[in-house]
């Protein structure tokens, strides 16, 4: 019988897919442990294996498991969604499979707790506090000097993240913070208040503690931190390069991780300053991975699923070119019936890779997150300068059809 890769949930667009993808590539079965398989629409189209299980927990994946083949047969566990990582790594654990260390990825999925860590080590961090009310958040917001950033203390992807200017504003940022504004984040009791951090932003992408590169990340407009477009690598002279690598992997040390993908994002402050933004203990979303493979030949998913499989190889860079990405961002609400110009932008010199991330007929409600993204551009050349200009003249190409109406729940989850 086929050893299993199990996927512990995922995400339901992109690496998830890919994941799996990788596991058939290594002969292996991949199977889905989800509490609802069918939030996934690629597990139909793709014909993949998957049993239902309460994911909230190491016990329950265990049960599922022991339904299965047996344990004997399972090749490795992992999982593509920043939810389930400490899951899957509890559970790889138990069945004396490779994984991360479970409890330094919870400690790091708290973004307070991460930067105690951090600054304990050394590694440089904005001014921070946390805070578990709008008035100890206000508090804070005066000691460290406006503008701040108000962030929920455990999410991703730009929820509920606010740069605020005032009191009110920071009142503002907890209560939503607070609310449950988007499914994909949960719960939450406490947020983190930070120094606004003004110079280009930068990621580092990690492969166990190697860098494989640095990616220049562009942001939409103020107060909110959407990314809506990267470059890799960042065009930046080898001494920059090598001083933010340097950073990350002193970062990802400092938490205790360096197993994996990890996706570490750094920021200069208006002093001039190099700080961690945050360590994320998974792979980069935004399609990063896939400009990195454009770039250098690197498919980073390959490598984490390789190494969950207990089968590693090393990183062997091919010629090096340059990559960009774009996203088409929802500007408004309503229902999205079409992405035009997908072929017209496919046709443009340079451009890789066109794909719609929204599920067409489903409902658009712009959350000021990574969940606005509609779509996006993929272009590569030998010169960043290229790559990127190719990028941009195929996402001008792109139009969202948006009909107006009363928007229900978007149909993308975490």
């Amino acid at each position: 019988m086929t050893e299993w890769l199990v996927l512990v949930e995922s995400n339901t667009t992109g690496s998830g897919r890919l994941f799996c993808f990788q596991a058939r590539r290594l002969g292996l079965r991949p199977v889905l442990i989800a509490r609802d398989p069918a939030r996934y629409p690629y597990v139909a189209a793709d014909g993949i294996d998957h049993l239902v299980a309460d994911t909230g927990s190491a016990a329950g994946v265990l049960a599922a498991l022991d339904t299965g083949p047996g344990r004997n047969m399972i090749a490795g566990v992992t999982s593509s969604s920043e939810y389930f990582i400490a899951t899957a790594a509890e559970v790889a654990r138990e069945l004396g499979l490779p994984h991360p260390p479970p409890d330094a990825v919870r400690a790091c999925r708290d973004k307070h707790a991460q930067r105690l860590a951090l600054s304990a080590a050394g590694v440089g961090c904005p001014a921070f506090a946390a805070a578990g009310t709008a008035d100890e958040a206000i508090a804070a917001a005066a000691r460290i000097g406006y503008p701040v950033v108000v962030k929920p203390a455990s999410g991703t992807g730009s929820i509920a993240v606010r740069l605020c200017q005032t009191p009110d504003q920071v009142r503002a940022a907890v209560g939503h913070a607070f609310a449950a504004p988007d499914p994909a984040l949960p719960p939450q009791d406490t947020v983190l208040v930070e120094e606004f951090l003004t110079g280009a932003e930068y990621s580092a992408e990690l492969i166990d503690d190697q860098v494989v590169g640095v990616t220049r990340k562009l942001l939409g407009p103020e107060p909110y931190f959407v990314e809506i477009g990267h470059d890799f690598p960042a065009p930046l002279a080898a001494a920059q390069t090598k001083l933010i690598a340097e950073a990350a992997i002193d970062a990802v040390r400092a938490l205790r991780l360096g197993y994996g993908g990890a996706h570490v994002e750094l920021r200069y402050s208006r002093f001039g300053e190099l700080c961690v933004v945050e360590v994320n203990p998974r792979l980069a979303g935004g399609m990063i991975p896939r400009a990195v493979q454009e770039a250098t030949g690197i498919d980073m998913i390959f490598h984490v699923v390789a190494a969950a499989a207990g089968r590693p190889e090393p990183l062997r860079p091919g010629p090096g070119r340059a990559a960009s990405i774009r996203f088409l961002v929802a500007a408004r609400q309503g229902t999205l019936t079409a992405v035009d110009g997908v072929a017209e932008a496919e046709r443009v010199p340079g451009v890789v890779e066109v794909g719609i991330t929204f599920p067409v007929g489903q409902p658009v409600l712009p959350r000021h997150s990574f969940r606005d993204r509609l779509a996006y551009v993929i272009a590569a050349d030998a010169a960043s300068t290229a790559a990127a200009r190719a990028a941009e003249a195929g996402l001008a190409l792109l139009t969202a059809r948006i009909e107006p109406g009363e928007p229900g729940e978007p149909g993308d989850r975490p």
